[in-house]
Parts: C-alpha cells; structure tokens; sequence
C-alpha cells in the first residue's frame, strides 16, 4: 500500500507501512542482522547510541511467548503471527555522567527508523506498538533501573488482512491518514504555518 504523497520523496519511505496481518513466513537471521545493524548506526546525541533490544524468534516459542505477554491484550491478537519480536529500551541517562539525557527516546525513535526503512528496502513489515507492559517486561527480563522499555516492535512478511478480526481487518486495509504540513510545520510562531507549504 503506497502512500500518495504531495511531494516527492524516497520510495522506501513512501511504501512503509505497518499492517496488522503477517504471513506465516520466517525472516532469516541475516535479516535481522541487518534491520538491526542500520538500527546500530543512527545518529544520537553526543553519538551515545541510549537504545538497547530484546529480541525473540517465533522458532523459539518460549521465549517468544514470554516476549509476546509483554504487549497489551489488543497487541498480542496479532502480534502473535509475526516471525521477530523485540523490545526497544532507552538508556535515560548519558554513560558518561549519569546527566539526564532529553534525546535519549528521540534517539531510540532515529534507531527504529533506520530499522524500518531497512526492512522495507528488504520486502519486510514492521510494526511498532507503544501498547506494551513496561513494568511486566522489566520484571521478566530483569531490565535494571535508569532503562525503560519503550515500545514493542513487530517484524516479518505483510499478508493479506482476510484473517484478522474485522476491526483490525478495516484498519489494516484503509489508508494512511496524514495532517497536512501547514498543520505542523510553523513560522515566526506558534501555529503560523510556513509559507514553504
């Protein structure tokens, strides 16, 4: 599904999507080595790279559950079919004087956009969920203090949405709904929009 765009841009960026619906397909270790790799090369303030992973296979079907019982009910409906699972974790505070780092969650968001658009460069889908239980997962990956885990990422192959409860069938299928940029780029103040747009 290729988002219609007001002006150009890249098409990995244009074809990214994050459908509900996976195929019951694995994605190969070197795959992700790869999402994961361009996740390793994001930019991040002071280059201190505050993103950590927990990542597990469907092949590997305890772990994968025990990750997969980290997610909200309403994800785990369909997360359940996908072939990777991870959890993205942000270091709060910079390694190099325990400061408060105000990009680290910035900078953990640069690392999974590098991840999304390499999957998409390679046919796969990811879908990320803020809809996870942070403390459950704390307390079963013994996640220490000063880290907090973010957001659930769902990665493997897009299918066709036929089997999924109807209302994430409908959600699956419509389009992608964008504000316009004279909504969120300003000039000179607050809620101007730019006269680039």
């Amino acid at each position: 599904m290729k988002a219609v765009t007001d002006h150009p841009v890249h098409d990995l960026i244009a074809t990214r999507w994050s459908p509900y619906s996976f195929a019951d397909r694995s994605v190969s270790d070197e795959d992700l080595r790869s999402l994961f790799e361009a996740a390793r090369w994001a930019a991040s303030s002071y280059n201190e790279q505050p993103w950590n992973y927990i990542i597990a296979k469907k092949e590997d079907a305890d772990e994968f559950e025990r990750l997969l019982s980290c997610l909200v009910d309403g994800n785990q409906v369909w997360a359940k079919n996908v072939s990777a699972l991870a959890l993205g974790i942000s270091s709060l505070n910079f390694a190099r004087n325990n400061k408060p780092n105000r990009a680290a969650i910035h900078d953990l968001g640069l690392a999974a956009g590098n991840l999304v658009l390499e999957a998409t460069s390679r046919g796969l889908a990811v879908h990320q969920m803020i809809g996870i239980l942070p403390d459950k997962a704390r307390e079963l990956y013994s996640i220490p203090e000063g880290y907090e885990p973010m957001t659930g990422i769902a990665i493997g192959y897009a299918d066709d949405p036929i089997n999924l409860p109807e209302e994430l069938r409908t959600r699956d299928a419509a389009r992608r709904p964008r504000k316009t940029p004279k909504e969120f780029i300003f000039r000179g103040r607050w809620g101007v929009p730019s006269s680039l747009f």
